[in-house]
């Protein structure tokens, strides 16, 4: 398995979502990954992707380039930065003329983008690089009892063609690393919506409406606990649950963990070095940690 990577954590991880971060490393650290982190480097470019797109190349192309100079592929640990990375990846390869015009740009702050290196998601880290059965091997709290629903997010898997990873209509990857732990992983209705995150901005109750309506699925299958690989997701199923409940007038009460927490736990790892004060719905230890 490769055990080394370059380390990008994005913009919302810092701000608002620092115990992904936290039990990622923790986890990595189990299972002998390498992250090397990239102190330097700004935002993927996203945002910008829809205004002008030369920016948005030169953006992602200056993060590429970070991961380039270390020789590494680049592991992300955010839906949208993974998205926004593999297309830049993607285009730049494939078309010379915006390469050499992003790094006309790049020439500015002393880089270059060649287009050596690939980008991966962790959770695709996770199930390809690392594999199941080395992750059952680090075992040693199986969380036996404990249903959990998964929630993959739009840019793990879309737009297919681009990422060609497991299957955007009925995927499995996410749902084998939580049996991995020994979690069952409980199917839900409208299991691939998407958590209203990007509908929050022009119009957040539309977005909370969204959000609530997953959740409400989620509760309705019985489980215990929702399963993210995207910090942004999270945050509207975490921390803007109660604004969902507010739009909705239901209460969800849903504890909402990343899933490198869920993991941790299953290594043994102690709940006190994962963060979970952040979470702002707390989960019940007692599910995952057995007295």
């Amino acid at each position: 398995m490769k055990n080394r990577y370059a380390y990008f954590i994005g913009c919302t991880i810092p701000f608002r979502a620092s115990n992904y971060d936290l039990a990622t490393k923790k986890v990595a650290e189990k299972i002998g990954l390498e992250l090397v982190d990239l102190p330097d480097a700004g935002c993927c470019g996203l945002y910008f992707e829809l205004m002008n797109e030369l920016t948005y190349l030169s953006m992602a192309a200056r993060v590429l380039s970070m991961a380039e100079e270390k020789k590494l592929d680049l592991l992300v640990l955010c839906n949208g930065c993974n998205g926004s990375l593999h297309r830049a990846n993607k285009k730049l390869k494939e078309n010379p003329e915006l390469k050499d015009k992003a790094n006309e740009v790049l020439a500015d702050v002393g880089r270059e983008y060649k287009g050596t290196i690939e980008v991966k998601h962790l959770i695709r880290v996770l199930y390809e690089d690392v594999g199941i059965e080395k992750i059952k091997e680090k075992i040693i709290n199986p969380l036996t009892g404990v249903k959990a629903a998964a929630h993959y997010g739009c840019h793990l898997l879309k737009p297919s063609e681009e990422m060609r990873f497991d299957d955007p209509k009925n995927p499995v990857s996410l749902d084998r690393l939580i049996e991995a732990t020994g979690a069952k992983s409980v199917d839900y209705y409208d299991k691939m919506q998407c958590c209203g995150g990007y509908v929050l901005a022009a119009d957040a109750k539309t977005a909370y409406r969204m959000t609530g309506e997953k959740l409400s699925h989620v509760k309705a299958a019985g489980a215990d606990v929702m399963i993210t690989g995207c910090p942004f997701c999270n945050v509207m199923y975490d921390a803007n649950q109660r604004a969902a409940e507010t739009e909705t007038g239901q209460q969800y009460k849903i504890p909402v963990l990343h899933y490198p927490q869920l993991l941790a736990l299953a290594m043994g790892i102690d709940p006190k070095e994962l963060g979970f004060e952040q979470n702002r719905v707390r989960p019940d230890m007692k599910l995952f940690v057995k007295q």
